[in-house]
Formats: C-alpha cells, sequence, structure tokens
C-alpha cells in the first residue's frame, strides 16, 4: 500500500463536475468542484496527479437500480413531482454531468484499493434511492462505488462511513439488505430529509454541537465500526455542511474541527491497514473561497497537501 508520497495519492476530477446551467440563486455551489481543482493545482499539485473518469451509461446504472427509475430519468421522462424532490431542472447537461460525477466515485474507489487512499474532487450523492433521486442526488455513487471494491476477492466488508450534516438515507437503504456493506452516519438530527432510515449505525446530534463532542462522537463511530464490522475498504463521505458557516448545517464546527475529523478518519485507517477512498459531500457556503477553504481540509489531512 503505497501512500508515503503524496505524488502517489490519486485525485480523481474531470471539468464537467462544475458544468452545469442552473437557475440565478440556486442553492447547489456547482462552482466548487472546478474552484477545488483550481485551489490544488495553484498550490503546487500536478495536474499528472489526477485522473479523469468516463460517465457510466443509463445501462450500467439500471444493472443495481430500478431500471425505470434510470431510463426515465436520463432520458428526461420523469414527473415534474420527482425532479422538483431531486431540486434540478432536467437538462441532458445533468445526466451527463451525474453519469461523470458517479464514474469518479467508483474510479476512486478502484484507485484506493490500488494506492491505499483516494480522493474524489465531488461524490457523496448519498440521498439517491433504488427507484427515486432526492437532495441533488440522483443516482448513489457511495453504494456503487462500496459494490465496485467487493468485486476485489481481498475485499469482503466495506465502510461506508458518512460524515455529511444529513443523514445518507439512500446509501442506508439501498445497504440494508447487503450484509457486506456497513453504513455509519454522523448527521444533524434535525435536519434533511425529515425521514431518517436506519443504517447500521446512527448519530443524530443536536443543532449547535461544537467540536469537542463532535470529534469525541466521531472517535467513538470509528471505533464501533472498525471493532464491530472489520471492514477491510472504507468509503469515506468528508461532508463540510457540518461547518459553523455552513447555510444549511446547523452545527458550529470550526475549521480546524474539520481538519481533525478527517485526520482521524485517514488515521484509523491507517492504523488497521485500510485502504479509503474520499469523496467530499456537501458543502453550502454562497462564497465559493471559504467554501472551498473548508474542502481543502480533506486534501490537507489526506497529505495531498501542506
Amino acid at each position: 500500500m503505497n501512500v508515503s508520497n503524496p505524488l502517489s495519492i490519486p485525485l480523481v476530477f474531470h471539468p464537467i463536475y462544475s458544468q452545469l446551467d442552473l437557475p440565478y440563486r440556486h442553492r447547489f455551489p456547482i462552482e466548487k468542484y472546478q474552484a477545488i481543482y483550481d485551489r490544488l493545482t495553484s498550490l503546487g499539485v500536478p495536474t499528472s496527479q489526477f485522473h479523469q473518469p468516463h460517465a457510466l451509461t443509463p445501462l450500467q446504472l439500471a444493472r443495481v437500480y430500478s431500471p425505470e427509475y434510470v431510463n426515465a430519468l436520463s432520458r428526461g421522462e420523469l414527473e415534474s413531482k420527482a425532479m422538483r424532490r431531486i431540486g434540478f431542472p432536467w437538462s441532458a447537461q445533468l445526466i451527463e454531468r451525474s453519469l461523470t460525477a458517479v464514474a469518479g466515485t467508483v474510479l476512486t474507489s478502484s484507485l484506493a484499493l490500488e494506492h491505499g487512499k483516494a480522493l474524489n474532487l465531488t461524490g457523496g450523492y448519498h440521498h439517491a434511492f433504488a427507484n427515486f433521486g432526492s437532495g441533488f442526488c440522483l443516482f448513489n455513487d457511495l453504494y456503487l462505488a462500496a459494490l465496485n471494491m467487493l468485486q476485489t476477492p481481498t475485499i469482503n466488508k466495506v465502510l461506508v462511513f458518512d460524515c455529511d450534516v444529513h443523514q445518507g438515507d439512500g446509501t442506508a437503504k439501498l445497504a440494508s439488505n447487503n450484509p457486506k456493506v456497513f453504513t455509519v452516519s454522523i448527521h444533524g438530527e434535525k435536519n434533511f430529509p425529515h425521514r431518517k432510515q436506519i443504517s447500521n449505525l446512527d448519530f443524530p446530534l443536536a443543532k449547535g454541537t461544537e467540536d469537542s463532542e463532535y470529534l469525541h462522537t466521531v472517535e467513538h463511530a470509528l471505533h464501533l465500526a472498525f471493532s464491530t464490522f472489520k471492514p477491510n475498504a472504507v468509503i469515506y463521505d468528508a461532508g463540510v455542511d457540518i461547518h459553523i458557516n455552513d447555510d444549511l448545517g446547523h452545527l458550529n464546527i470550526s475549521t480546524q474541527g474539520v481538519y481533525a475529523r478527517d485526520c482521524m478518519v485517514f488515521d484509523v485507517c491507517k492504523q488497521y491497514g485500510v485502504p479509503i477512498a474520499a469523496v467530499i459531500g456537501g458543502g453550502y457556503q454562497r462564497d465559493i473561497e471559504s467554501l472551498v477553504d473548508v474542502h481543502l481540509q480533506l486534501y490537507r489531512a489526506a497529505g495531498v497537501v501542506a
């Protein structure tokens, strides 16, 4: 497992991650993915360190998720109520972007198995179920990545460790009948989704939770997950919508707290010798540069940048 050299840590990115025309003042910060890439390269990360995914096809997704849903969404035939639940207006651009973003997480999971760790510059579409999308999530990349990891003979238990402020409801439901995928969600108790699913381990947090309690919860969750499930691969959703300045989070976690959390997750995986694939998850500050500052903690914790 080669993770000592920062240049050996694969990063996954495609310009299409940020290529989506949205209505004025739309809540989703689509610009942040390109902005993270630009910040990393400005800090000296070479372009050769980035891997570019190729879009999955609807047929590939339909082998795992509802063919009726996948095909209707891909063709623009999904009813308007279902599109409102997703939160984006339909466009061919939306579908191509989503198929590429999901492919990015799957590629990240393969690279993590090869290199010990890998990071996607998008990902964490955990509100997507088998037969519907929700909360800006069309197709669930985390569960697909877990299934991809399980194709490797040495991998028989994958932990999805979700620290986005919103519960990973779609992932929990998708994995509920798969004993090889263990789901953990640390999230805001009084936040979207209003109807929670049952993860293998859920840690709902009160509004206003601060660093000390939060980091204690993350540490406890990691200990429980590794001691009870004993995973041999991890998919980490490093959502930063827990941040005190996030518009949708309602928790009071500092930038240093985000960094400490990410370091803790990487350190535990290193301690157990377990490969980790990380995605950036949610983050909803309208100030994109400030938002990038918080997302950058993941890359600092991984050792990609100082």
